[in-house]
């Protein structure tokens, strides 16, 4: 093969704008030629005179017409070689220099200096914000690190990149690594977004004038976009969140562009299984729409994160393996002359042979240290800089400090198609923080910086701030102005790319109106002799909902390879699963009436064995309205003991997000699924769920109070955009459901309503109160009937479809009086006002703990006993795990009759023969304890 003239780019000068000294010399870059290694290749080489003319002729390619076509004809060579029966094995990772090489590098947009000074200023807010807040009692932490080393990173994407919505785009999203939140709020600050005054208040909101320690749109829900602290959290929701625009896109509800999701994550960060657990799902979908920022500091909280080995090759590797694009931006450009002059690849084999830990000690311990222990290892090394100062060595930057690396990175990112990219960039954790903090191990927890610090930082940076200013230990803000040439410049830049960000959507513009309880007539009255589920109740409703004109298309059905269970195959073949390149096979089950159907435009998310993957994707589409100005309506159904208790931190997340939707616990309560076992019987999930603020959690226990519910909340989170999404248990027992009692919707809703009314009390006549909720709302119903046969006990039955609701009702209540002690008529908690008319003590059963319905225990006005299913899950029948947790019809009529009892109203005698009637064994140990 002739070897072709090489050609190429020029050399390149330019001024590194991240130094310490923007003015530092100008030095040339030379071009760098893949040929320079090729002496020392062949040096035990059994041909090299044929394997000199195969790497001149694919030389030759590469000068002519570029590396990508050069890997085509190697990916070819390779698959024939394989083909003959060669073994070669996938080398994951690449050498440990820049993906990007220099004389491929885009030219920076913009003014580098005029960007070095804005950075230099938000980089000094951003310390100040901190310093500040712990130099006042109250010690209220803070992190200067974490930003320090990124600042760059977002510089360049404020400056060049992020879009915000507006007329022509509708914007990207970012996830911003949430301890980077200073840096963020210094750069709004000098945009005039953000006072001087709320700086003042990092991390002080109780009053209302401060800013949030992370990002939380819950506290500030007109800026920030997304929450990402606790970590991990961050990166799958923004694959999910990037592959729901692709869906929307597909289904048309959409119009596809080139938006994209932005999230920063750090280095340490990606050891949290859900930083890395779902990059398959981007490669496989190829999520070209997603970009991860990796800030590499190699450091995480107590010290390297790798420290014996090299974390960028590591997730070099990962990503790759994962199908994603991945671009490392390691070396700043003071390291391209020293690439350059390395001829015999020796720089790059030391680069490769130091581990983390050896490059943390070079920025912690300066240029001289760096000159012996780094460079000094090699003779060749050593002498590529013998010509060099220590302040010249330690001048030698990493690529994420580089704005020029950190841009040619982005852009390559922007440009790529069909597949998700991971920017993978080395920076220096403290950067700028010198002898106080930068690359040691503390640096993370650091918050305090003394004042010769602080007058170093303002040195390293050229904030023009005089001596005099820090007087009594003050740390001024710095601002130039709004007329400023700085200021003037980052206005400039941001509108040219729409506006400012971050920024958040309250309200979508548009408004769907729920379905009318009336379209669900059919589940609000009697099942007659039909036995049906709630979980079945709840996918006949559903269907209902996607029949509807204006929501059903809104309609997002999500579960986790479940549906089966849940009776939603139907859905399959109606709905269509969405798939991005459709269904390339035909189904085993073609010939069925609801096979699997896999659509490019499906409705249904299947999103496999993934709960974490399943409540990230529900989330995407529950945000929607704030992301797209779309609003829709996610159903997400899964066993509930997997759901909460699973994703419990993902959970919160969403209530921070405002995400609007629906969550079904199908298979729930520890006695409904009966031959499952203890890890799968859920008790609990309604504790988990009643701890969060905006979710509103009901157990139903009949179709009519889950059409109630649906209808009552689609109506909120539709018609009314209240930023809350709601929790529904539903459970697989099959059994005949009555017709919801007229006038009931109200109670279904505030938590508490009478469904079987005794009628009045006759004088003399023993009488109590069942409660229960769910399926063994049926056991008290049973219960009734044996009180009234073996013991003439009259009972008056009371399904309380949410004791969560009838809690915050009761607090709510009970604050109201203590605030207002001189009010005419105290406020009477709900439950309070349904039981005082009553008479008899009051009996609580559920298929959750007692703590659940324990809950409302002091809004009760009557002796209350509470019965639960604490402790490990069985597997056996309904019947006798309800006689193993003291749930069942048995134990709820003997715990009325110790009740009464204990108000005087029987005696022991009748306990004792209560226990003998409905054989209560008393000898058992307590379940919860079994």
């Amino acid at each position: 093969m002739p070897a072709r003239a090489p050609g190429g780019p020029g050399t390149l000068a330019r001024i590194d704008p991240q130094s310490p000294d923007p003015k530092h010399g100008q030095r040339a870059v030379a071009e760098h030629s893949p040929m320079n290694w090729l002496d020392e290749a062949l040096h035990n080489d059994p041909d090299p005179a044929e394997s000199r003319e195969w790497i001149e002729s694919i030389k030759a390619v590469i000068d002519a017409d570029g590396p990508q076509r050069a890997h085509q004809l190697l990916e070819n060579m390779v698959e024939l070689t394989r083909r003959a029966g060669a073994h070669l094995p996938f080398a994951p990772t690449t050498e440990y220099v820049n993906t990007i090489p220099a004389h491929l590098e885009p030219k920076l947009e913009g003014d580098a200096h005029m960007e070095w000074r804005i950075r230099s200023m938000i980089r000094w807010n951003a310390m100040a914000m901190v310093v500040r807040a712990n130099r006042k009692p109250g010690d209220l932490g803070g992190h200067i690190a974490s930003f320090a080393s990124s600042a760059t990173l977002y510089d360049v994407g404020f400056n060049h990149f992020w879009r915000a919505p507006h007329d022509e785009h509708p914007g990207d999203l970012l996830y911003i690594q949430g301890h980077s939140s200073p840096g963020i709020y210094a750069r709004s600050y000098l945009e005039g977004r953000i006072t001087e005054s709320q700086l003042d208040h990092f991390r002080m909101e109780v009053d209302g004038r401060g800013l949030s320690s992370y990002p939380h749109p819950w506290l500030m829900p007109d800026y920030w976009q997304t929450p990402t602290v606790s970590m991990g959290l961050g990166p799958i929701a923004a694959i999910y969140q990037a592959r729901n625009w692709k869906y929307l896109e597909a289904r048309g509800l959409m119009p596809k562009t080139d938006r994209k999701v932005w999230c920063f994550l750090g280095d340490g960060e990606t050891d949290e299984p859900e930083s890395l657990g779902a990059i398959s799902v981007a490669g496989r979908e190829g999520l070209d729409n997603l970009v991860f920022v990796i800030n590499c500091n190699l450091q995480r909280l107590d010290g390297p994160v790798r420290g014996n080995g090299k974390i960028i090759q590591e997730l070099e590797g990962s990503f790759r393996g994962a199908g994603w694009n991945v671009v490392k931006t390691i070396w700043g450009s003071y390291w391209d002359p020293l690439l350059a002059k390395d001829t015999q690849g020796i720089l790059r084999k030391l680069m490769m042979e130091t581990v983390d830990g050896e490059y943390q000690n070079c920025k912690a311990f300066g240029g001289a240290y760096t000159r012996q222990h780094f460079f000094g290892k090699y003779p060749e090394t050593a002498a590529m800089v013998a010509n060099m100062s220590d302040d010249d060595i330690w001048r030698l930057n990493r690529g994420g400090h580089d704005p020029h690396k950190v841009f040619a990175a982005y852009q390559n990112a922007v440009d790529t198609k069909g597949q998700p990219t991971v920017i993978l960039a080395k920076t220096v954790k403290g950067y700028g923080m010198g002898s106080a903090g930068e690359a040691l191990n503390p640096t993370h927890q650091t918050k305090k910086l003394d004042d010769e610090a602080v007058r170093a930082f303002r040195d390293r940076f050229k904030i023009d701030i005089d001596d005099d200013q820090f007087k009594d230990g003050n740390v001024p803000f710095y601002h130039p102005g709004p007329e400023s040439d700085e200021v003037q410049y980052m206005r400039a830049r941001r509108e040219k790319l729409g506006g400012y960000l971050p920024q958040r959507r309250t309200k979508s513009t548009e408004t769907l109106k729920a379905p009318k309880l009336e379209v669900f007539e059919r589940l609000l009255k009697s099942s007659g002799e039909r036995e049906i589920s709630t979980t079945m109740a709840f996918v006949q409703a559903l269907s209902i909902i996607l029949r509807d004109k204006q929501v059903g298309p809104r309609c997002v059905p999500i579960v986790a390879d479940e549906a089966r269970t849940f009776g939603m195959e139907g859905m399959f073949r109606q709905l269509g699963i969405y798939a991005p390149q459709g269904q390339k096979y035909k189904p085993v089950d073609r010939d069925q009436l609801m096979y699997y159907r896999e659509d490019a435009a499906g409705q249904v998310l299947e999103e496999g064995i993934t709960e974490a993957g399943a409540f990230s994707s529900w989330m995407a589409a529950a945000t929607s309205y704030s992301t797209n100005d779309l609003p829709m309506l996610p159903f997400y159904i899964f066993y509930s003991m997997f759901g909460f208790q699973r994703i419990g931190d993902s959970a919160w997340q969403a209530a921070d997000m405002r995400s609007r939707g629906f969550l079904l616990g199908a298979t729930a309560g520890r006695t409904t699924l009966n031959g499952e076992g203890l890890q799968h019987e859920d008790g609990h999930s309604h504790l988990l769920a009643g701890a969060i603020p905006n979710c509103r959690a009901y157990d139903p226990t009949f179709a009519g109070e889950v059409a109630v519910i649906l209808q009552h909340g689609m109506t909120r989170m539709l018609d009314e955009q209240v930023d809350e999404y709601w929790y529904i248990t539903l459970m697989n027992e099959n059994y005949a459901h009555p017709e919801l009692p007229e006038g009931a919707a109200e109670g279904v809703i505030r938590g508490m309503y009478l469904l079987t009314d005794a009628g009045k009390p006759k004088k003399g006549e023993l009488r109590v109160q069942l409660l229960g909720s769910g399926t063994i709302l049926r056991e008290a119903i049973a219960a009734a009937e044996l009180l009234d046969k073996d013991f003439g006990v009259t009972a008056d039955i009371w399904s309380c479809p949410s004791f969560t609701e009838l809690r915050r009702d009761g607090m709510a209540a009970e604050r109201h009086n203590r605030l207002h002690p001189e009010a005419k008529t105290p406020r009477k908690p709900y439950v309070t006002e349904l039981l005082e008319k009553q008479q008899g003590p009051a009996i609580a059963a559920t298929d959750y703990v007692r703590a659940y319905a324990d809950q409302i225990r002091e809004y009760v006005p009557a002796t209350y006993t509470v019965l639960g299913t604490d402790g490990f899950g069985r597997s056996d029948t309904r019947a006798n795990l309800r006689r193993h947790f003291e749930v069942s019809r048995y134990h709820i009529a003997h715990a009325a009759i110790a009740a009464l009892a204990k108000d005087g109203k029987m005696t022991a005698k009748d306990v004792a023969r209560a226990i003998k009637v409905y054989k209560i064994d008393v000898e058992k140990v307590d379940p919860a304890l079994a």
